[in-house]
């Protein structure tokens, strides 16, 4: 086996696994669900769950939060695909291991993939609790899972990423959110590698930028998924301000924690849920 098709050969042994595993059901859409958001997958109906750490070549989740498995179920009706938790680069892991589970979800037939995550508000009239539907990124990971011989081997290494974030699903998204009552902003999303949180003097920055939200995860699954042909719609969780952010006199304004982030996806859990009901049930 070469070099250059063993990343390809990888991801179809891991393929054919969850195939297997998954008794001959299959979905279109898939599902990421990130830090306190994992328990949307606990209300798929008729459920058959597989822990990352059976599927062959695919990391395990460390991060809190992340439960580590894929669940295939029903959600509204529609077969779905989740990934109960994700990995991170601040885990260790490679910028090709990070996107490896979006590969195999490719391979698995998936065509779309709504990826979700907790995110600091770098945008000062976002408020914690709130989401922010992704309309664009920055990648400032220093990392691109395409830049290597075996995943450009997969499909062509250059490809367009305007319009990374489907224009009509994003347009689903916001229609659903004002239906449902649930604040829901569009903005420009910036990821990094973590796990340290940002300094207020980098959040200045990414404002300069153009960024409403900052965290640590996204932005390598979503050029992974654009590599694959795959329509993206990412959603954000509104979990803390960012460092800094509502600095007045002699206060420092926000200081992040992880401990922060988890309470407030917990308080959202219910109106998380109807969000994303709400999406797969519009597709």
């Amino acid at each position: 086996m070469t070099a250059q098709n063993e990343l390809s050969a990888f991801v179809g042994e891991a393929a054919a696994f969850l195939q297997e595993r998954f008794q001959g059901r299959s979905a279109a859409v898939g599902i990421i669900l990130g830090s306190g958001l994992n328990p949307l997958a606990d209300e798929l109906d008729d459920a058959l769950c597989v822990p990352f750490a059976s599927v062959p070549h695919m990391g395990v989740s460390t991060a809190e939060g992340h439960v580590g498995r894929f669940v295939l179920g029903r959600l509204e009706g529609v077969e779905v695909l989740a990934m109960q938790g994700r990995l991170h680069g601040y885990e260790g892991y490679t910028a090709q291991q990070v996107a490896f589970p979006v590969w195999v979800m490719a391979r698995l037939g998936i065509g779309t993939l709504i990826t979700t995550n907790a995110a600091g508000a770098i945008n000062e009239s976002y408020a914690p609790g709130d989401f922010c539907v992704m309309r664009d990124h920055i990648n400032f990971t220093g990392r691109n899972p395409i830049a290597c011989a075996d995943a450009a081997c997969m499909a062509e290494r250059f490809f367009s990423m305007t319009d990374a974030y489907d224009p009509a699903l994003r347009a689903v998204a916001l229609r659903v959110a004002s239906e449902r009552g649930i604040v829901a902003h569009e903005g420009v999303y910036l990821g990094l590698l973590g796990p340290s949180f940002e300094t207020p003097a980098e959040i200045r920055m990414f404002r300069a930028w153009g960024a409403d939200t900052v965290a640590m995860s996204v932005v390598e699954e979503v050029i992974a998924a654009r590599h694959a042909g795959l329509r993206v719609l990412g959603i954000s969780l509104v979990s803390n301000r960012a460092a800094g952010v509502g600095a007045t006199g002699a206060t420092g304004g926000a200081a992040p924690t992880g401990a922060e982030v988890m309470d407030v996806a917990k308080t959202r859990e219910r109106a998380f849920s109807a969000f994303v009901r709400g999406i797969v049930g519009a597709l």
